[in-house]
């Protein structure tokens, strides 16, 4: 089962403190993956999370766990309409961009770098990584850091307790869906 991989990548977002997060998980069998997020769906979108492969490849996949109305709100922010438009995204509804988002995984090979603004990352701190190739950050936590350090370590700071409250709470037999705040 997932349970465990998702309150130590995704608590955040369980929490209702973040738009998105991702993992990637091992899979034995794609059938199996399908049928265990169709189950989390089932009893998590009531709740507003909701989950989607991103990518699939041989043993591994890459997971969306993310909040629909963070996530929108999120593609909403100034600038990132005209940003996500130099990667051929021409509309801002939540469904359209995760499709879009899938789809770019299969452009000539190139990984989509946007995806940071999908998990919630501040605009400028994506630009940066883009721009850098991924060198130069002032620093690293959840994400490389080219713009506000302050305010991105605060949120990491937050993100970290907010993990450790969630791993406690799961060990001791708090559910997913105990864990999961409704939004």
């Amino acid at each position: 089962m997932l349970d465990h991989i998702l309150v130590e990548h995704c608590s955040p977002t369980l929490a209702g403190l973040k738009a998105a997060n991702l993992f990637r998980c091992f899979i034995s069998s794609s059938l199996e993956l399908n049928q265990q997020l169709e189950l989390l769906n089932s009893k998590l979108n009531c709740k507003g999370l909701y989950f989607t492969i991103l990518r699939e490849t041989g043993s591994s996949a890459l997971i969306l766990v993310y909040r629909k109305r963070l996530l929108q709100a999120q593609l909403e922010k100034a600038g990132v309409a005209e940003f996500l438009a130099e990667y051929g995204y021409t509309n801002q509804s939540v469904e359209y961009c995760i499709h879009r988002l899938k789809s770019r995984f299969s452009d000539k090979g190139e990984f989509p770098h946007e995806i940071g603004i999908f998990a919630g990352y501040p605009l400028e701190d994506v630009v940066g990584f883009i721009k850098n190739s991924g060198k130069n950050s002032k620093f690293t936590g959840c994400w490389k850091v080219y713009h506000n350090e302050g305010e991105a370590e605060r949120l990491f700071r937050k993100f970290q307790k907010c993990k450790d409250i969630y791993a406690q709470l799961f060990s001791v037999g708090r559910s997913i869906v105990q864990l999961t705040v409704a939004a």
